[in-house]
């Protein structure tokens, strides 16, 4: 029973840490240095999502861990990308819009990593062998 507890906990702790690394990597995307974007956001979510997937699998005990927070981050940066009800964006800018339009790869490159790295730990996880069992004497 502690163990069913620990691993849904797990889960629960994976799905809130994606959201708050979505919001953190949504706060970094605008970052700039000398006038330019630098594209922190990208790296920080490759990184950070590589290792959310690790933790879900790690810590939830089952492959399919891995969607728990890919879904919870996915959902935030596809809500980010659009307008609000009041015209305001986030993150990606409208085509034809130049000055939104030349900005807007940090959040397009970062919603493409980002999901990329939750992908790369499930196909490593799904080609991986399952654990042997050492031989009983």
């Amino acid at each position: 029973m502690a163990q069913t507890g620990l691993r849904v906990a797990g889960g629960v702790i994976a799905v809130v840490a994606a959201f708050a690394s979505a919001l953190g990597e949504l706060i970094l995307a605008p970052l700039r240095v000398g006038g330019h974007l630098i594209g922190v956001a990208v790296i920080a979510a490759v990184v950070v999502n590589y290792a959310l997937g690790w933790f879900a699998y790690t810590t939830v005990g089952r492959k399919w861990a891995v969607a728990l927070p890919a879904t919870a981050w996915l959902v935030l940066m596809l809500a980010a990308s659009g307008r609000t009800t009041e015209g305001d964006l986030l993150l990606v800018g409208p085509q034809g819009d130049a000055l939104v339009d030349r900005n807007s790869w940090v959040g397009v490159s970062m919603i493409l990593a980002g999901s990329i790295a939750f992908a790369a730990v499930a196909f490593r996880l799904i080609l991986s062998q399952p654990p042997h069992s050492a031989p009983r004497l």
